[in-house]
């Protein structure tokens, strides 16, 4: 898919690839096209990112691209005969110490189970805050390197929930964002368990954009399908344009069966 089919709007200040991303205050649209295809390996590697300058502008971005998915390699196809997971940490990261902005990381790995001898306990349950044990196989990135709330950024690791598990290999983008969205509701209905750590999300989404928080917040919402609808800008106008006609048509969202 080119990016003359994304709204360069969309484009601004965003980064794809593996490892950290270059954290800007520039947001000059996004160079090159966006992959057809994104191919995580298994293993060590380093995690696969996504960067936007905003929590709803990257599910913006993610709704539109159609034509992208997610999936192992080749290698990875090869090596593991079992469905592949992804697992999912989104990270919040200020531009300098001064700054009052939040820009929004998206971190994609495959998952990998904790080898058995292994003191990894940590890794094995689903805790926001500690990172998947595939997240461990390769040098630590710096960005993630100070702890699930440092001054300067801040991460929760997605964990799996019966309502939202994690995503079977292959999954499109828009599917990707569906399943966000899925992950945010979760968060908010967990607002008041403190001891989780699942309000997290939730919590700092509303601090770091208060103007994308739902007027809806504290009440009785629409179905995630519609929430996202209206997330992505879908929901109200009575005349859309042809990529969020197709979006519709390609991303039928199936609550138990993320990307299956």
């Amino acid at each position: 898919m080119g990016n003359q089919y994304v709204d360069v709007e969309l484009l601004r200040g965003v980064s794809l690839g593996f490892g950290v991303p270059v954290i800007t205050k520039s947001f000059a649209p996004m160079q090159g096209p966006i992959p057809n295809v994104v191919a995580l390996p298994y293993g060590k590697a380093p995690p696969f990112h996504i960067l936007a300058p905003t929590w709803r502008g990257m599910l913006k971005l993610m709704a539109r691209c159609a034509s992208t998915r997610v999936e192992p390699t080749i290698e990875a196809t090869a090596l593991v005969k079992t469905p592949m997971k992804l697992r999912i940490v989104i990270c919040f990261v200020k531009v300098h110490q001064s700054s009052t902005e939040w820009q929004t990381i998206l971190f994609m790995t495959i998952d990998y189970a904790v080898p058995k001898g292994t003191q990894g306990w940590k890794h094995r349950i689903a805790d926001p805050n500690t990172l998947p044990w595939s997240y461990t196989l390769s040098p630590p990135l710096a960005i993630l390197r100070d702890g699930a709330d440092a001054p300067m950024s801040k991460y929760y690791c997605v964990p799996s929930t019966q309502e939202t598990p994690y995503p079977t290999l292959p999954i499109t983008f828009p599917d990707l964002a569906t399943y966000l969205t899925a992950v945010l509701e979760d968060s908010r209905r967990a607002m008041n368990d403190s001891s989780s750590g699942m309000r997290r999300l939730a919590k700092a989404i509303d601090t770091f954009y208060p103007n994308e928080t739902p007027t809806d917040a504290s009440e009785d919402r629409p179905g995630v399908r519609q929430k996202l609808l209206s997330f992505v800008g879908m929901g109200s106008k009575p005349q859309r344009d042809r990529n969020a006609d197709t979006y519709e048509l390609v991303t039928p969202f199936v609550p138990d069966d993320f990307g299956g």
